[in-house]
């Protein structure tokens, strides 16, 4: 069953890759759909024998290297964390597959895109049950290469090219950190495996090492260096700038990808490598302050935002952030437990999204909408359930595993930690009135599309609608009911179990009363802050807007990052570049290579065509200069 989960998706994805034009687009939909479907079932049951009997079992499918010391195998991991990652990324993808057979009807490609649908899941299978870094690093780089062929899916649009090798290339930035730990990782160990790794640790944890000219401790450089890569994948501040241009990519690319699976990567990367982590302090400060800062980035740049899509892509990034400071603080199984359910209610905001844009025949911008609740019934109740749940409210999944960050992060007792409370409220909040603003400019007020008319907007079918109630479903319930098993402190240790490593337990504590309600409090009072400002009295927000144009602009520019990397990275290596070619190709390589060469051989062809006058006396006289030499040569030996 385990070599199943792995493997269906596979099947379906060479099926649906190499025969779907031969078993057409519906037989190619249904597949893949079936497939990846029923590997979500198996995994729903391994979790439960994860929950109810600790199954526990490491399946050596194959030997893959077997070179001196370096033993890496293909294998299927499964423990608690591998059996939360598999029906987090079975479950979402398989309702992304369904969804996909609506939303992408029209579409001449969907064999295509359904196999790179599944290989994806795949490549993410392979990463979250690999019992060594070398398979981990294969499905990471597998999962990278998906992305590339998903976001650039519509490769005749050119920002959907742009978007598909910007992604790439600051990919790439992050696993060559990635890489370099692992390399170092074998250095230091001579093995790659898990368990052989994490048992030597504390063999190394006063060894020092020159990197850069700095001499730093072992244990903080391979830390560091493993955070290099998940900052990358999982879009952290300064490697961030890929994500929001990913939105070019189709809608369930954005749900799949870009919310439940390819961008928990990293956090996935530090949990499971928690017993690194957690004999480097310096590294989970770092991670705690790049895992806030992007949290509150993101959020204010999610304000003013008018793409639909963009505005959940950076609310995706500031919840990686809170993932990610969560794992700073020590608070690995509290981080786990808002990716399990962020990976519900941010799924369910992208697919409403994609009913949204379906509706109104591919527009993005939420200024171009307004006022279809009424034509949009289900679409609208079922955002709103994600809305809330992403804000935090009571009761709601994200209401319990946000929170649950918050407290965590107060409770370590550190300024770190102390920081990142006070900034994850505040992010709260901020997260609270974009969220709203983006469902009131949607969905209330005027209608403001010039280009359709209001009747002719319509609620998506119901093969899009089921996955939204599923994925609704997951995001009312999911955090009251696993909430002890993943945070609860003597159920959780016992679940978790050897899956996570704590080298300090957490505080059993609670926070002062007034500091559990103060963000749900916020929450609750953002909603009619929202609605006075985007729907009541939209004239305020535009006077606001007026008077500190600088910031607002500042926002809108992201920060200003891709104008900074612009003028630091890409525009000094196109100069550089068309430099090397001029001079470098063209002048000394081309010039004296093959340009060189047939010039040369072009004049002496010139010349020798001269001899070839056709007269006889010329010949003669050439003849008799060639019998001379040959003459002279002779007698000289």
């Amino acid at each position: 069953m385990e070599i199943s989960i792995i493997a269906l998706p596979l099947i379906a994805s060479i099926i649906s890759g190499f025969f779907g034009k031969l078993i057409g687009d519906r037989y190619s939909e249904i597949i893949t759909s079936l497939l990846v479907s029923i590997s979500a079932v198996f995994s729903g049951i391994v979790f439960y024998e994860v929950i109810q009997n600790q199954y526990d079992e490491n399946i050596i499918i194959a030997t893959w290297i077997s070179s001196g010391s370096l033993d890496v195998n293909w294998s299927i991991k499964i423990d608690t964390l591998s059996a939360v990652m598999l029906v987090v990324v079975t479950s979402v993808s398989s309702l992304v597959h369904i969804y996909s057979i609506g939303y992408m009807s029209h579409d001449p490609h969907k064999p295509r895109f359904m196999a790179y649908l599944s290989l994806f899941t795949f490549a993410m299978l392979m990463l979250v049950t690999s019992d060594n870094f070398i398979q981990l690093f294969f499905g990471w780089e597998g999962v990278g290469l998906c992305s590339y062929f998903l976001i650039g899916f519509w490769f005749k649009k050119d920002s959907a090219n742009s978007a598909a090798i910007k992604a790439f290339v600051v990919n790439r930035v992050g696993d060559f950190g990635f890489a370099l730990g692992i390399f170092l990782i074998f250095y230091l160990f001579g093995t790659v495996n898990y368990s052989e790794v994490f048992d030597q640790i504390p063999t190394i944890i006063e060894k020092k090492l020159i990197f850069l000219g700095m001499e730093l401790k072992a244990i903080d450089l391979i830390c560091l260096l493993l955070f290099i890569g998940a900052m990358g994948k999982s879009a952290q501040i300064f490697l961030h700038t890929w994500l929001p241009d990913a939105m070019e990519g189709p809608t369930p690319v954005s749900a799949l990808i870009h919310a439940a699976t390819m961008v928990t990567a990293g956090v996935f990367l530090v949990v499971r490598c928690s017993p690194i982590f957690e004999y480097s302090e310096l590294a989970l400060n770092v991670i705690t302050v790049i895992g806030m800062s992007t949290a509150f980035f993101a959020a204010t740049v999610a304000l003013v935002q008018t793409d639909i899509k963009k505005i959940i892509a950076y609310s995706t990034c500031s919840q990686l952030g809170y993932m990610f400071f969560a794992t700073g603080v020590g608070a690995y199984n509290v981080a786990m437990f808002h990716l399990f359910t962020h990976a519900f209610f941010k799924a369910l905001l992208f697919l409403g999204s994609g009913s949204v844009i379906h509706a109104f025949k591919d527009e993005q911008n939420i200024n171009n909408m307004g006022g279809v609740w009424k034509k949009l019934p289900y679409t609208y109740t079922l955002m709103i359930i994600g809305t809330l749940a992403l804000t935090g409210f009571p009761f709601l999944s994200g209401f319990y595993s946000k929170d649950a960050i918050i407290e965590f992060a107060y409770l370590r007792g550190n300024t770190a930690g102390y920081y990142a409370a006070g900034i994850g409220i505040f992010t709260a909040f901020l997260t609270s009135i974009y969220s709203w603003r983006l469902m009131f400019k949607t969905f209330h007020g005027e209608y403001n599309n010039k280009a359709i008319r209001i009747e002719e907007t319509h609620e998506s079918p119901l093969v899009m609608l089921i996955p939204l109630i599923f994925l609704a479903a997951g995001a009312i319930f999911s955090g009251i009911t696993f909430k002890e098993l993943f945070i609860g402190n003597e159920v959780s240790n016992f679940f978790w179990r050897d899956s996570i490593f704590f080298l300090k337990p957490l505080s059993n504590e609670h926070p002062p009363f007034w500091f559990l309600i103060l963000t749900p409090i916020l929450v609750i009072i953002s909603i009619p802050i929202a609605y006075y400002f985007f729907l009541k009295n939209k004239n305020l927000s535009e006077q606001i807007v007026k008077v500190n144009k600088p910031l607002h602009q500042f926002l809108v520019n992201k920060w200003y990052f891709d104008e900074l990397y612009d003028a630091i990275f890409v525009k000094p290596s196109k100069k550089l570049g068309i430099f090397l070619w001029k001079f470098f190709d063209l002048k000394i390589i081309d010039g004296f290579g093959p340009d060189g060469i047939s010039a040369l051989i072009k004049r002496f062809s010139i010349k020798a065509n001269k001899f070839q006058s056709g007269f006889i006396y010329q010949y003669a006289f050439i003849m008799l200069l060639g019998f001379s030499a040959l003459l002279t040569f002779l007698i000289v030996k």
